[in-house]
């Protein structure tokens, strides 16, 4: 069996590297990783990931912008999609399920459970 494929989308160089190491140690899957939403979209096209762990809040380009593009992308738009926020509110959490985003995961997280997380989230 091939391994699941993850992109990370997160403008944070510490937080993309933790993810990364958490998600192919913990969780056996390969992971790509983009600094910027543009980055990200364009991996996203290429690629064609299992699934995109999508930072909410980066500069030039936010999470929810990057999402919006991805949707209207042929392409793009079935791909399953994770907002990493600080923010974590509950009515942010159901607006976000609103708008078609797979799930929601707290910053900070827990480094050790994050595979675990997004397992149970994509349902692998």
């Amino acid at each position: 069996m091939t391994a699941k494929q993850i992109l990370v989308i997160d403008d944070e160089d510490d937080i993309r590297k933790l993810i990364q190491t958490c998600l192919e140690i913990m969780g056996g899957w390969q992971v790509l990783t983009a600094k910027s939403g543009s980055e990200g979209l364009l991996l996203a096209q290429t690629a064609h990931p299992d699934a995109i762990l999508l930072d909410v809040m980066m500069p030039d380009m936010d999470g929810l912008t990057t999402f919006k593009n991805l949707q209207a992308n042929s392409s793009t738009k079935h791909i399953p999609v994770i907002f990493l926020t600080a923010k974590g509110r509950v009515t942010e959490a159901l607006q976000f399920a609103e708008w078609g985003v797979t799930g929601v995961i707290s910053k900070p997280f827990n480094a050790q459970k994050l595979a675990a997380q997004v397992a149970a989230v994509l349902g692998f």
